[in-house]
Order: structure tokens, then C-alpha cells, then sequence
């Protein structure tokens, strides 16, 4: 049978076009599954044309019509529930309570994105506290950018696509996806569903492809804003593109987990093996760099091998797994030999790694050197390096070594140290007694250093995707 061809979502329906094709490659099922066209420059300006478009069409809609859009866009995920957790396994690889959760968490999303965007407000403006102000008012009002463009990764393929369609919806904008290759079918699948559940044509597009779609994207003169997920390197190439436009970026990280002495080891150590190596480590913010005092080192060592034993690896099919597949043998590849590397440099294993196919079971390294790529990159796999701190202080200097900063995480019973981490760890978020992976929607999440620019998370999302406008009037005519 031949291989399903995927192709560009515009106004409301699938739209052919020609490009070169690419298969597509099942990390749970090992076998190619679709042909993914290319979306040449014609392809992209129709999509960006046909939004912008749309967008002038509903200029006008109400805040209240906007999160209806959503609400009955949140049912229609909620009621694909399914389909779309078997998309999710066939397609990345995620194992089958990971994808559910990030299917629920999807329409959750779109629903408090609903809720929120009724509080969308401005603010007045004291003109008059200037001498020349007086017999005048103002006020700011937030409007959208017109067309959004969102590039959006493989790892949670409706989750962050949700974060990306729904607060530029919920602001009065028209958005145009263009997931990554592996993720394409689940975007597609969710712009279907958003337009028969009512969101008017041309608001939410989908193009295909791969990088050169997405330069293509970000750098079209009628797209206003770009809100990109993804690697570091890839971040810093589209924002050259993309010139003098918004541009929100989650960018890389190598988060680092703090285990000082007067923690409850074996809580963080099950908390940190979970954050390291649950989804295979393809989190931006799954835990890499755990940095634990001298004193307690080998006991939470010890603790840390057990609970990375303890995690089931094996069939993404299977509700009990908690390690599936990675996204590709490449994927898998380049995680193995990073910890090769890392054995060349005087490293050593703890817990050795283990590859089969596109799987990799849990790794763990002690003895790295600063200048290996373990501690200085991002790994994106299930591997992390465990190093000891004399104090809490050096503790945090090796946390904050790091050209990354994007969410972390500190284990004490100290308030004082609690504080003082949450003053001078440099990362956009910080947990205390949580391990770095754990993410709520609700509050600014985004990185600082090279982790990225800008904060998602709903209120802070829209804001986001709108843009302040003052208007001031003088009364006294």
C-alpha cells in the first residue's frame, strides 16, 4: 500500500501541493508510515495569505467569541482523546500514560486559555501626573500582531502546538504551524479538529516540512510575530531570519538538580530519576546535571541508581512503561555516543546505558570532566552526570555553569538556602523539593541566558501574542 502523502491545512481543509517528499519513520513500530511534502515558497505565502486573510475577517470578534472558539475546540480534543494518544505513540514514540496525560493536559490547556482571555484588560494611564497631560486621559488596550507564525518540536506534539494556537487565538490572531516532521500528523489532526469544531477558516493553518519550511515561515514579510520551540542553534538561526519581528523562543537547557545535605534523599532521588529519564529524557527540561553535597554524595548515588532501575523500559504501547523509544535511531545514536565520550574523557558509568534500536535504558556518569559535552550541552536522552559539591555554595556555582537557564531545581529543608537559590540560581523558573521536569501551565515559564526569550504559561502566553497599544484623548474641547 502506498504511503500517505502529508500535506499543507489551509481554510479549513487539507490543501495538495508539490514538494520533495521525505518518509517518515515509526520509532514504536520501526517502520516508515507517511510521505511528508516539502512546503516550497508558493506553499508557505498561500497559507500566510490565506490566514491573513482570515484574521482581517474576524478583526472584530469578540473576546467572548474568541474563547468560545476554544472551548469547543478544548471538546473536540477532549473527544478525540483516542485517536490522538495513538497518534502520539505511533509517531514519536511516547509511552502510552505519558501521551495520555499530555492529551488531557492539551484540552485542559485550551480551556483555561478560554477562561483567561475573558480577563484580557488594559490600563489607565495618569497623563495628568505631567503638567501637560492636564485635561487629558489614557488608557492602553491589547491587540494582536495579525499572523503568528508557530514552529513547534516533536517531543510533546499536541501539547506545545496547544500552547502555541491557543493563547495567539485567544489575542485576535491568525496563526500558521509548521511542525516538526514527526509531529506533523498530530498538528494536522488538531487544526481538523479545531475547524469542524467551529474555528473559522484560515485562523489556524498548518504548513509541512522541515527546516527550510520554517525559515520559509519565520521569515515571510506578513508574518508578524514568531513564537519557536526547539534547540538553541536553531532558535539563534530563525531569529536571524526572522529580522525585526516578536520573537518568543524555548530554547535549550541542561537543567541542573541540587541535592543539599538536610534533603530527603530517597524523595529526590526517585523525583530526579523520574525527571531524567521519563519520555527518554526529550524534555527541555528533563534533569542532566545533578550536583549533590559531598557529605551525602554516595547515599544519594546509591538511591539514584535504584530508582532509575526501577523504571520500567520497553513497549511505548504498554501503560506500565515509563522509558519508550526515542525519536529515532540517529536519536539514539548520538545519545550513545555521547556517553562513549564522556568514558574517553575519565568519566565512568553508575548505571550503564543500554541501546536497542531507537530505545535507550537510563545512564548515569560520575566523574565527567566540566569540558565534556554531558555537562556542557544538551543531551535530550535519558543520560545524566552526577557530581559532588563541597558546600552549597560551590553547589550553586556549578549549577550556574552553564550557558543555559531555563528551569531547575534545589532539594533542602533550609528556607535560608532556599532563598538564597531562588535569588541567584540563574534560571527563569526554579522549583524547591521538585525535580526539574515538574511544569504547571499557570505560571511565566521561559529561560534565561541561551534557554530562550520571552515566557509562556496562559495569562503570560496571550500577553505574548499581543502587543499594547496607548491611546490617549484631550477632553477639554
Amino acid at each position: 500500500m502506498a504511503q500517505p502523502a502529508l500535506t499543507n491545512f489551509i481554510a479549513g481543509r487539507s490543501a495538495a501541493h508539490e514538494g520533495a517528499a521525505a518518509e517518515l519513520f515509526s520509532p514504536a513500530r520501526l517502520r516508515g508510515y507517511a510521505r511528508l511534502v516539502d512546503s516550497g515558497a508558493e506553499a508557505v505565502a498561500a497559507a500566510i495569505a490565506d490566514a491573513q486573510e482570515a484574521q482581517r475577517r474576524q478583526r472584530r470578534s469578540t473576546v467572548l467569541q474568541r474563547a468560545q472558539w476554544l472551548e469547543a475546540a478544548a471538546a473536540a480534543v477532549a473527544g478525540a482523546e483516542a485517536e490522538l494518544i495513538e497518534l502520539i505513540i505511533h509517531d514519536i514514540g511516547k509511552p502510552r500514560r505519558a501521551a495520555t496525560f499530555e492529551v488531557q493536559r492539551a484540552a485542559q490547556y485550551l480551556k483555561a486559555c478560554a477562561g483567561t482571555v475573558l480577563n484580557l484588560a488594559g490600563e489607565t494611564v495618569p497623563v495628568d501626573a505631567a503638567p501637560a497631560g492636564a485635561g487629558r486621559f489614557g488608557f492602553t488596550m491589547r491587540i494582536p500582531f495579525g499572523v503568528v507564525a508557530g514552529i513547534t518540536p516533536f517531543n510533546a506534539p499536541i501539547n506545545l502546538l496547544c500552547q502555541k494556537v491557543a493563547p495567539a487565538l485567544a489575542a485576535g490572531n491568525a496563526i500558521v504551524v509548521k511542525p516538526h516532521p514527526a509531529g506533523t500528523r498530530v498538528a494536522l489532526k488538531v487544526a481538523q479538529l479545531f475547524a469542524a469544531a467551529g474555528t473559522p477558516a484560515g485562523l489556524f493553518n498548518v504548513v509541512t516540512g522541515d527546516r527550510e519550511a520554517a525559515t520559509r515561515l519565520a521569515g515571510h514579510a506578513d508574518v508578524a510575530a514568531v513564537s519557536f520551540t526547539g534547540s538553541t542553534a536553531g532558535g539563534e538561526a530563525l531569529v536571524r531570519i526572522a529580522g525585526a519581528k516578536k520573537f518568543v523562543s524555548e530554547l535549550g537547557s541542561n537543567s541542573a538538580n541540587v541535592v543539599l545535605a538536610d534533603a530527603d534523599l530517597a524523595d529526590a532521588a526517585k523525583r530526579i530519576a523520574a525527571a531524567a529519564f521519563e519520555a527518554s529524557g526529550q524534555q527541555c527540561v528533563s534533569a542532566q546535571r545533578v550536583i549533590v553535597e559531598k557529605g551525602v554524595f554516595d547515599r544519594f548515588l546509591e538511591q539514584f541508581v535504584a530508582a532509575a532501575r526501577a523504571l520500567k523500559v520497553g513497549d511505548p504501547y504498554d501503560a506500565a512503561t515509563d522509558l519508550g523509544p526515542m525519536v529515532s535511531r540517529e536519536a539514539a545514536r548520538r545519545v550513545m555516543r555521547m556517553a562513549s565520550d564522556t568514558i574517553a574523557a575519565g568519566g565512568r558509568f553508575a548505571l550503564e546505558p543500554v541501546a536497542d534500536e531507537c530505545t535507550v535504558s537510563p545512564g548515569i556518569l560520575v566523574g565527567a570532566p566540566r569540558e565534556t559535552s554531558i555537562w556542557c550541552d544538551e543531551v535530550f536522552g535519558p543520560l545524566a552526570v552526577v557530581v559532588p559539591a563541597a558546600d552549597a555554595e560551590e553547589a550553586l556555582a556549578l549549577a550556574n555553569d552553564s550557558p543555559f537557564g531555563l528551569q531547575g531545581s534545589l532539594f533542602t529543608r533550609s528556607l535560608p538556602e532556599a532563598m538564597r537559590f531562588a535569588r541567584d540560581f540563574d534560571v527563569g523558573a526554579l522549583w524547591i523539593n521538585e525535580a526539574s521536569r515538574f511544569r504547571l501551565d499557570m505560571y511565566p515559564f521561559g529561560g534565561v541566558k541561551r534557554s530562550g526569550t520571552g515566557r509562556e504559561g496562559i495569562k503570560y502566553s496571550i500577553e505574548e501574542m499581543s502587543q499594547l497599544k496607548f491611546v490617549g484623548m484631550r477632553f477639554d474641547v
